[in-house]
């Protein structure tokens, strides 16, 4: 009987401290939101989504957090309402939300992204390590304010970028709680079509429009021998350089291919937005910020604007966001200021990751992705050293079937799981939810 009381005083402990927390936000759903200082000057946001399953406390759920694309790229705007939220862009009703099957948290990140941002330009974020020490930061402030989740399963979700940012992170949150400065309960972290090698990424897209037909010999010899530039320029550490040629294979790759979508390569596309996109741009500059924050290198923003309404309009008026900076209004110098880390890989991060940590780490890559195209992901994967690469090397790779329809491949050794994602380009949570789901089950227990 004991027990029993003892159970019951300690769910209603739980209950109470969720009730004095969660509010009524924007969308369906208790929610609760805020900046946290991470450091002086550098205000970074959050927005926590309890589930809306049906339980008795929200503890009994995970808790995932998604890290959006960039750097700049916000996740509470694009992850949310693009990808996995409750709601969509138009304000209707997402029936595969994330939401409907464990708690999420949206991080702007890095600061100066989304409704983060910072009191001067020196306090943006130059590198990754300084990112991921940032994330570590609003982790302390976000278990302070949440305590009841430090014990609840922590997975860490991310998109393109995040692909960089994620692993190091988790990284660093790992052995932070090692040394007893925080508790989290972390238990995984899965990379959504990640610019973990960028260069791996860059050296696939011209083989593959060739593959697919997009491009001519000749077209994947412009795109290769721009591609192959770059290479050299990150062989030799030249990163800014390396960034800016990114961004001219870019050009190139948009000239060949007549538009192409960067992000789904089956997606329709105007037929000549590109090279009006080109003749409108200013610089090199413009056109990376557009593809790698904006999401679009189409000349339709309609619905880059209609997300910058919403956010800057109903969300930020039902979230009461006082901030004298406006959602997005710092996503160029963010961007900017992270030129000279943004072609860095981080493989040796995700090798410390599986040498060194209990950690489950996944990648998953959506076949129709470009920018991040999956042979290019495959080939980061195959350079990596560690202790179980020969057990994932002779392990079968095998069919994702749900409901009887063959979503996509995995393939698995120790902790590691590598998931290739049919029908799906860059956005894999809205491209395919069925496969992204089959993925949250795998590391999350739900989905």
């Amino acid at each position: 009987m004991r027990v029993n009381l003892m159970y019951g005083a300690t769910l209603l402990i739980i209950c109470c401290v969720t009730a004095t927390t969660a509010k009524t936000g924007y969308g369906p759903g208790e929610q609760d939101w805020g900046h946290v200082d991470v450091r002086t000057g550098a205000h970074m946001f959050y927005w926590l989504y309890y589930t809306t399953a049906n339980v008795s406390a929200y503890t009994e759920r995970p808790l995932a957090i998604w890290l959006q694309g960039g750097p700049g790229a916000s996740s509470t705007g694009y992850g949310n309402f693009e990808e996995l939220g409750p709601l969509d862009l138009y304000g209707n009703y997402r029936n595969f939300t994330w939401v409907k099957e464990m708690n999420v948290l949206f991080i702007d990140n890095p600061v100066g992204s989304g409704f983060s941002y910072v009191d001067r330009s020196r306090y943006l974020t130059k590198t990754n390590n300084e990112i991921a020490l940032d994330l570590v930061s609003l982790m302390k402030g976000f278990y302070k304010r949440h305590p009841e989740f430090e014990t609840v399963p922590l997975h860490i979700f991310c998109e393109s970028y995040g692909g960089k940012m994620a692993p190091e992170f988790a990284l660093e949150l790992y052995y932070a709680v090692q040394r007893g400065e925080l508790r989290s309960n972390l238990t995984s972290v899965v990379l959504g079509d990640p610019w973990t090698s960028p260069i791996d990424s860059v050296l696939a897209w011209a083989p593959l429009l060739l593959q697919m037909g997009i491009v001519d010999q000749t077209g994947y010899e412009e795109i290769a021998a721009a591609a192959n530039k770059t290479a050299d320029l990150v062989n030799r550490e030249k990163w800014t350089q390396a960034t800016n040629q990114w961004g001219s294979t870019q050009a190139v790759l948009l000239r060949e291919s007549k538009g192409v979508d960067f992000y789904n390569i089956e997606k329709p596309t105007n037929a000549d937005s590109y090279s009006r996109l080109l003749l409108r741009t200013n610089n090199v500059q413009d056109l990376m910020y557009r593809t790698m924050v904006k999401y679009d290198v189409d000349i339709d923003e309609d619905r880059d604007q209609i997300l910058e309404d919403l956010m800057r309009g109903p969300v930020t008026e039902a979230l009461n966001i006082t901030s004298k900076v406006k959602w997005g209004a710092q996503s160029g110098i963010t961007f900017t200021r992270l030129g000279t880390d943004f072609m860095k890989p981080v493989i040796h991060i995700v090798e410390q990751l599986l040498n060194s940590t209990d950690l489950k780490v996944g990648v998953l890559s959506g076949h129709l992705d470009l920018i991040c195209a999956t042979p290019g992901t495959v080939n980061w994967i195959e350079k990596m050293q560690w202790n179980n690469k020969s057990d994932y090397e002779a392990a079968p790779r095998v069919g994702i079937n749900v409901d009887h329809i063959l979503e996509g491949y995995e393939k698995s050794a120790g902790n590691f799981t590598m998931f290739w994602v049919n029908r799906a380009g860059h956005m894999v949570p809205a491209d395919n939810p069925a496969g992204m789901s089959y993925i949250l089950r795998k590391f999350t227990n739900f989905g």
